[in-house]
């Protein structure tokens, strides 16, 4: 039986502050978040230096940053949601496409703007960026749970400055959904199944590839179900409600059983097992006689995510990270729909980057610092250059 599935901490004790005895809950929260606070302000670091360069970019090039931030591509679908939910437009047909955006982050949208100043436009920027800093905590979580404080905080910093990272202070579904799935893998090693499947669910109502945090969920709570933990169980079963509730919906929306499905292919997306990709990798890194920048950054996230989930495996990271990490590869690398947005969608990956950030912490503080500077800053351009020079979606 993997070590992963033990409720007890996985690091000395000595790393982690203790609790009191008959500490009350806001206490222990407070506590737990002077402990991330290191990781939260390198996040922060890294994101605001973003902003800052795309700031200047636009003002430069005489735009302003707030469209590109809070209503532009997919975020119109997101706040057409909000406003009318999945009514079809006049004239659409009942499969309408907006059915492929999955319902929780424009509910939250449309629910916190009842009671918030501001546009639902605005009201989804300052839920992105909240949901960001709560991803950020639960990355955080993961790695020092596992490894330690310096490595879950320079494994946060890591995710910050990842080339596509722009997209977790827009109008997204990035930010909730990793967040969601962080503190569901960080509530599995924790042995607290009612949270893992709980926010499973809420993964599963938030992206397609909420699956991914859905399996890992089923599978360890189905092989801690086996040593008698009628909780994990329990937590198996539910851990799927979210992904599965939803695309039942949509099937009886349609019409057809595999409704959503249907829907997926109106926007040209399937799952080919990968042919699409390896096509595209070829033609961006190998054929192409003028390379478009954007395309080749998502090519090279591509393959370097595909080698890091071997470190991974060899590194014997905990089963359910293991198992959320190859689903949504599997997912993401087999789909054969549109091609630019496939480094976005896999920026929920975050136990991806737990090899380079154990690397990263045994190099000395020089070399260290130079590799996350290095990293914030190609973020940082990269995010402009996404935004104000590639012309398609992120």
């Amino acid at each position: 039986m993997p070590p992963v599935l033990t409720v007890r901490p996985t690091v000395p004790a000595s790393r982690r502050p203790p609790s009191p005895p008959g500490e009350r809950l806001p206490e222990r929260v407070r506590g737990t978040l002077r402990h991330a606070a290191p990781a939260l302000a390198g996040y922060l670091a890294v994101r605001l230096l973003g902003l800052l360069v795309l700031g200047r970019w636009a003002h430069l090039r005489g735009h302003g940053i707030w469209p590109a931030l809070a209503t532009s591509w997919d975020s119109r679908w997101y706040l057409g949601i909000a406003d009318h939910g999945y009514t079809p437009e006049p004239g659409e047909p009942p499969g309408d496409r907006t059915m492929a955006f999955f319902p929780l982050y424009p509910t939250l949208v449309r629910a916190v703007a009842v009671v918030a100043p501001g546009s639902p436009a605005s009201v989804g920027l300052v839920l992105a960026v909240l949901c960001s800093l709560a991803a950020a905590w639960g990355i955080f979580a993961v790695g020092d749970r596992l490894y330690g404080r310096r490595a879950g905080t320079v494994l946060a910093v890591l995710w910050g400055a990842l080339p596509v990272a722009v997209v977790q202070w827009m109008g997204y579904t990035e930010s909730l959904f990793t967040a969601l799935a962080a503190w569901s893998l960080y509530a599995v090693l924790d042995g607290r199944w009612a949270w893992a499947a709980g926010l499973a669910v809420g993964a599963g109502l938030t992206r397609p590839t909420g699956v991914a945090v859905a399996a890992a969920v089923t599978v360890a709570g189905l092989l801690a179900a086996r040593r008698g933990c009628r909780p994990a169980l329990a937590a198996a079963l539910a851990a799927p409600l979210g992904w599965l509730g939803y695309v039942g919906w949509v099937g009886l929306r349609v019409g057809r059983w595999d409704g959503y499905f249907a829907v997926q292919r109106s926007w040209s997306n399937t799952w080919d097992g990968g042919t699409v990709t390896l096509r595209q990798l070829r033609r961006h890194l190998v054929y192409a006689e003028d390379p478009q920048l954007f395309l080749v950054v998502v090519s090279l996230v591509l393959i370097a995510a595909a080698l890091l989930f071997p470190l991974c495996v060899a590194d014997r990271q905990p089963l359910p990270l293991l198992v959320f990490s190859g689903v949504l590869l599997l997912v993401v690398l087999g789909s054969g729909g549109v091609y630019f947005p496939r480094a976005r969608f896999l920026l929920p990956g975050f136990p991806l980057l737990l090899p380079l950030a154990r690397a990263v912490c045994r190099a000395r503080r020089p070399a260290a610092a130079l590799v996350l500077g290095g990293a914030a800053l190609s973020s940082a351009w990269l995010g402009g250059h996404m935004l104000l020079v590639w012309p398609g979606a992120p």
